[in-house]
């Protein structure tokens, strides 16, 4: 089987998930200012959890994410401990977003959440390759925008 099962005491298991979450108004500060600090916590906190990370990729306004997590745990506790305690390390590392991201919320309220069956390598691929194909989307826009404050175009 190409599949790993996993085991717990008594329950053998393949439980894949596919989990995109953004941060609140949907602000690109996660991929520009915050990225490795992100991604940092986040990894800490499935390792507390024993969920394992098969595939994750920050885009500028979205977190995607391929995780196994064990039957023992609800998907929708698992991303409440994870988008919770992620905005609380974040804002304890960076004292400044508590201005930018009022009443200690980073994430947006809700997620979405996909079970995955055996067609993981389309997910895997999706996550990998969807960065690439929005920096294709934008090379194809020829529009330019001017600086409404100057009149000038931007460089």
């Amino acid at each position: 089987m190409a599949n790993k099962l996993n085991s717990l005491a008594h329950t053998t298991w393949l439980c894949k998930y596919h989990i995109v979450f953004t941060p609140k108004y949907r602000r690109k500060i996660i991929y520009y200012q915050y990225r490795k600090d992100l991604i940092e916590i986040i990894k800490l906190l499935c390792q507390y959890k024993g969920v394992k990370i098969i595939e994750g990729h920050m885009m500028p306004d979205h977190v995607h994410l391929l995780v196994s997590i064990p039957p023992k745990q609800s998907v929708s506790s698992f991303m409440g401990y994870l988008k919770g305690k992620s905005a609380l390390m974040m804002f304890d590392r960076h004292a400044n977003l508590k201005y930018k991201f009022g009443n200690r919320y980073f994430w947006s309220e809700g997620y979405y959440v996909s079970t995955v069956g055996l067609n993981e390598q389309t997910i895997r691929k999706y996550i990998r390759d969807q960065e690439k194909h929005d920096l294709s989307i934008d090379k194809l826009t020829t529009k330019e925008y001017s600086d409404p404050f100057k009149g000038n175009k931007l460089k």
